[in-house]
């Protein structure tokens, strides 16, 4: 049996196991989701209980494919590369089709499964930075070196966005935006290049927001949400008063008194606010702090994958964790006024089918990156120990020193003779100046290059 085949069995048969902080983080987000719906919901409906029971049976869901995910080897999902960018464009048209997409307070951006909607830009969050994170571990140089593979990713990104403006989805359409630009710098994108196409996507928002009535009405409502209080500030004021009332213990699991049918929303776009009410200062900052080990330990694990050259799975990690913190980041400062009224959900704590399930697939790709890297570390550990220890490699090591030997002859004896400097050919400048040529060692994309 030859090395090679000796080291294949040996990686089939090593175990990795998932990240138990950020399974732990994630799940603890998800137990404290259950409580806030079951309690800022209680007034909502004629049933106590209705939107309880129906994010339950939603966690459920998603805890299965997030189970799926999990058992699922990434490479067999980067082959699949193309046609997830497909999925992307399919599930943002889907919706305008007549008796599949519905609407809902003018905006078209549920299908109708008969049992219940689906709002299909969630799944087009997880299949965009799968997509996103391939293309970046095949095209890392060249990212780094090319304008045309920069653009390409932004160009595809500008697409899902203008469908989803048509629906219309602004708060949905700057998160991906973001979460593109955001790949691409820690996919080693050059930063002097990133900051034109940055500086006309800045414009191109800002444009949308002063000629749309509504949105204009949200950023001026947002700077002073009192002047119109029961107008276009009645839910960022409202939003303020439960905050405040919590103080720093809060008044109390189940006790708060803005959900009561004054807080709109409650159970989805403004639940951080009744979790600042009833838990106070101290519950805002543990919720804060959950998010923090989540995404800390997301980013971690891809900055590990990209040191031992797991590109892709580093990206689908950056990826997430991108997505989760900014999600998290609008949903909060919402909520206290620090960003304008925009409908985003808190990821695994507000009530929501497709937010939940969609987050909980995340999660279960992001334990998934987190068992193949402690499988590759194992794999690494063992082949350098058997290489110290294994005598049989003694023999080996020798033939590979004796065959190198007149080769090492050679290059003393090129090094000792005078060099000759010629004018290298008009193709091989050309191949150095474009820095994509496939014979050429590539460049890894290294994090001093962002500092």
């Amino acid at each position: 049996m030859n090395a090679n085949t000796r080291q294949a069995t040996r990686l089939e048969s090593i175990e990795g196991h998932y990240d138990f902080w950020l399974a732990s983080a994630a799940l603890a987000l998800a137990a404290l989701g259950v409580v806030m719906v079951g309690s800022s919901s209680i007034a909502m409906a004629s049933t106590p209980f209705y939107y309880l029971t129906r994010h339950v049976m939603f966690v459920g869901l998603g805890l299965v494919l997030a189970f799926v995910a999990m058992r699922i080897e990434l490479r067999a999902i980067e082959k699949y590369n193309r046609l997830l960018l497909l999925g992307c464009f399919a599930l943002l048209i889907v919706v305008f089709l007549p008796g599949v997409g519905v609407t809902v307070n003018g905006a078209r951006r549920w299908v109708n499964l008969v049992v219940t909607r689906f709002q299909t830009v969630e799944a087009v969050k997880v299949l965009y930075i799968v997509w996103l994170a391939s293309y970046l571990a095949r095209f890392r140089d060249e990212v780094n070196a090319t304008w045309a593979a920069m653009f390409k990713p932004l160009g595809v990104a500008a697409l899902l966005v203008a469908l989803l403006l048509v629906q219309p989805d602004f708060g949905s359409s700057t998160l991906l935006l973001a979460i593109t630009a955001g790949m691409l710098v820690l996919g080693g994108a050059n930063l002097s290049r990133m900051s034109t196409p940055v500086l006309i996507g800045l414009v191109g928002l800002v444009a949308l927001v002063i000629f749309e009535p509504y949105r204009m009405r949200r950023v001026t409502s947002f700077v002073d949400p009192w002047a119109d209080q029961l107008g276009s500030g009645y839910q960022l004021s409202n939003a303020l008063m439960a905050i405040g009332r919590g103080q720093w213990s809060g008044v109390g699991l189940g006790s708060s008194v803005q959900k009561l049918n004054y807080l709109p929303e409650a159970h989805t776009d403004f639940i951080f606010s009744v979790i600042g009410e009833e838990l106070g200062f101290a519950g805002v900052c543990g919720v804060i702090a959950l998010y923090a080990l989540l995404v800390g330990r997301a980013l971690w694990l891809g900055y590990r994958c990209v040191e031992m050259r797991r590109h892709f799975s580093g990206y689908v990690a950056f990826g997430i964790a991108l997505w989760i913190a900014m999600q998290t980041f609008v949903s909060v400062g919402v909520n206290l006024g620090m960003l304008p009224t925009k409908g985003l959900t808190l990821p695994l704590i507000s009530s929501g089918g497709s937010s939940v399930l969609m987050t909980c697939v995340a999660m279960g790709l992001l334990l998934r990156v987190s068992y193949e890297l402690s499988r590759a570390e194992k794999q690494v550990a063992l082949l350098r120990g058997e290489s110290a220890q294994d005598p049989a490699a003694a023999p080996e090591a020798a033939a590979t020193a004796a065959a190198k030997a007149p080769r090492a002859a050679a290059n003393e004896k090129t090094r000792k003779a005078p060099v000759t400097v010629s004018a290298p050919s008009s193709a091989a400048t050309a191949s150095a100046l474009r820095g994509t040529s496939r014979l050429q060692s590539r460049i890894e994309p290294t994090f001093e290059r962002i500092a």
